[in-house]
């Protein structure tokens, strides 16, 4: 899974995206990439528990 959530006057996007290796539980991961994607920003990574959370945490926002 991969996905864009905004982009910077600068180029650069945050991004949500699935990682997995090694036979391991997909993580998910935020961060901000460079428009060639060889540079990355500081970003949060989540398990699939983490992530089940904050999805309920935003349902639950009256936005």
């Amino acid at each position: 899974m991969h996905g864009r959530l905004s982009e910077s006057s600068k180029g650069w996007t945050k991004e949500l995206r699935s990682i997995s290796g090694n036979d391991k539980e997909a993580k998910y991961d935020i961060r901000e990439w460079s428009p060639d994607h060889e540079k990355m920003g500081k970003g949060v990574t989540l398990s699939n528990e983490e992530i089940v959370e904050l999805r309920d945490l935003l349902n639950k926002l009256e936005l």
